[in-house]
């Protein structure tokens, strides 16, 4: 595997996956690995990542459920090539496809109502709120420079099979806006699963599953605690990442 300047290639810890990750561009975080985690995929199950990075989230749940095939969109070409990457470094490249394409114009390369499931680590301040990174790549991850929360759940609802799955993680403070879009869109909220960095602070991250044409019925599950009083991951936490 040829390395471009500046990459390297890091152990997950996680079974054999090894991922490709520069040390100046956007690394990924608890929340994809956390989002794996909460997102359900079944059997032959045909899934989509909007906006996988770097490839890390059909990486982990392919992990999860290795009959699942994934065809994932990044709008970054310096990231998409880096995943295609990531993906012949796992010899995954008969279950995971990445393409360069667009949230807003995804039928591009992807097929309408064809998904079983969507997931998204979509970024999480409005580009009205607060300065952008200066680096482009940490930009679009964490700021709504290519996409808007509108636009990561219309393609999602337009990707997916009736009774398909859309699986979120995103900031709490943004939960009304979530809830209000997920109905515009068709997508009935069905669990709902808050983490939080310890015991005694707010919740820092919500991650959400919402049904393609289905009655709303929400189950609010139990929380995540990333750090103990010890200040060190919580069992909860290496149980997710697989090392207990």
């Amino acid at each position: 595997m040829n390395l471009k300047t500046g990459e390297t290639i890091e152990n997950l810890h996680i079974k054999t996956l090894r991922l490709i990750q520069g040390k100046k561009e956007f690394r990924f975080g608890i929340d994809a690995v956390l989002l794996a985690d909460f997102a359900r995929t079944k059997g032959k199950c045909k899934a989509c990542d909007l906006g996988t990075g770097t490839g890390i989230i059909p990486l982990l749940m392919s992990e999860k459920n290795p009959e699942a095939n994934f065809e994932c969109i990044e709008i970054q070409e310096e990231s998409a090539d880096m995943a295609r990457r990531n993906v012949e470094l796992n010899n995954l490249q008969e279950k995971i496809k990445i393409f360069c394409a667009d949230i807003k114009e995804p039928f591009k390369v992807l097929q309408k109502n064809s998904f079983d499931a969507v997931v998204s680590n979509p970024p999480y301040i409005e580009i009205s709120n607060g300065n952008t990174n200066k680096t482009k790549p940490l930009s679009v991850a964490r700021h709504e420079v290519f996409c808007t929360l509108e636009d990561v759940i219309k393609t999602a609802s337009a990707l997916l099979k009736s009774h398909g799955k859309f699986f979120m993680i995103h900031k709490p403070f943004r939960l009304p806006q979530i809830f209000s879009l997920l109905e515009k869109y068709k997508l009935a909220p069905k669990r709902i699963k808050l983490v939080f960095p310890n015991k005694e602070k707010e919740a820092s991250m919500v991650m959400i599953e919402s049904e393609k044409c289905a009655k709303p019925y929400l189950k609010v599950e139990s929380p995540i605690i990333v750090y103990g009083d010890d200040g060190k991951y919580t069992r909860q936490i290496e149980k997710i990442y697989g090392r207990n």
